[in-house]
């Protein structure tokens, strides 16, 4: 416990030295979500436009003492007009980030997938936390646990490819990425070991870079040395891996929660594989989490902003 969110510390500390990216913060509509718009604007992080109801929002920074008069403030009438709003001002490059409100999730990212006006390009959308675990030495991040519900392996291909993007955005050099099963060996009768052998192969073959690939591996010898020691894995991802790909959903959002809930670790979560990141926050995240998630997409605009630079100088 006494190395509680020191890797989140790092991540903030890293934006301090960027400018504050402009964020569309969509429905901000209650005292925890407009509270961390607020905390991570006065660290710098970012520099909201907060879209919803005027009166509404005005009347809740009043009543919980929380000074927006710095902010550009965009009205809209309900939720889902925030969502799209936001969603608009991201397509028009009026904003770098995407922030979920007070809204559902299922309302901002129907509005981000919308074929017509929404935020999709040719990469598949995906979740990924980024976990600070207290125990471990290093964060991790574990994907997808909020938006694939049972992801084909095309699909997989994509969330591999974003979360190792996302590592690189916060500095990991070259991830160690572990595909997850219930076990290290393949059995033709689990459909998650084959996916990850192809994975693998599929690494081998550059149709996914950035990354070092293993699977299928076991949550334990993924993460832990000794266990892949004893099971003798040779593999230069087994017990060190900086990336857990989950086989679904379900999977991949019960391992965050057993982290976050039985290990006292920190979830902080974004969306990628759109135009601009997209941060979620739960209404029951910590101050901490929703800086580091503010965090973690800011450092994520920022990478997308260099490579954009060097693409035009190119």
């Amino acid at each position: 416990m006494e190395r509680k969110h020191e890797k989140y510390e790092q991540l903030i500390a890293r934006c301090k030295a960027l400018a504050p990216v402009p964020t569309a913060v969509a429905h901000p509509c209650d005292e925890s979500s407009l509270r961390g718009v607020v905390e991570a604007a006065e660290m710098g992080v970012l520099q909201p436009i907060l879209v919803g109801p005027r009166a509404k929002i005005e009347a809740i920074a009043a009543q919980f003492q929380l000074d927006i008069s710095r902010y550009e403030l965009v009205d809209a009438p309900h939720s889902q007009a925030s969502a799209e709003a936001a969603v608009k001002l991201a397509r028009e490059g009026k904003a770098h980030m995407l922030m979920k409100g007070s809204l559902h999730t299922d309302e901002l990212m129907s509005a981000v997938v919308n074929s017509t006006n929404g935020l999709r390009t040719a990469h598949r959308i995906s979740h990924a936390f980024v976990m600070d675990v207290p125990s471990l030495d290093r964060a991790i991040i574990i994907t997808d646990a909020a938006i694939n519900i049972a992801p084909s392996l095309k699909d997989k291909v994509h969330i591999v490819q974003n979360a190792i993007d996302l590592a690189h955005a916060l500095g990991f050099g070259t991830p160690k990425v572990a595909i997850l099963s219930a076990m290290e060996t393949i059995n033709p009768d689990i459909l998650s070991t084959i996916e990850a052998a192809a994975l693998c192969k599929m690494a081998d073959r550059k149709q996914i870079t950035g990354g070092i690939l293993d699977g299928p591996l076991a949550l334990d010898n993924a993460i832990n040395l000794q266990a892949a020691k004893i099971k003798k894995i040779d593999s230069p991802v087994a017990g060190m891996a900086d990336i857990l790909v989950a086989p679904d959903l379900e999977a991949g959002n019960m391992l965050a929660k057993s982290l976050t809930f039985m290990a006292h670790a920190d979830a902080a979560g974004i969306v990628l594989g759109a135009r601009v990141p997209i941060i979620l926050t739960s209404r029951a995240d910590s101050v901490m989490t929703r800086l580091a998630s503010c965090a973690v997409a800011a450092l994520v605009a920022e990478a997308r902003r260099v490579d954009a630079s060097k693409a035009v100088t190119l």
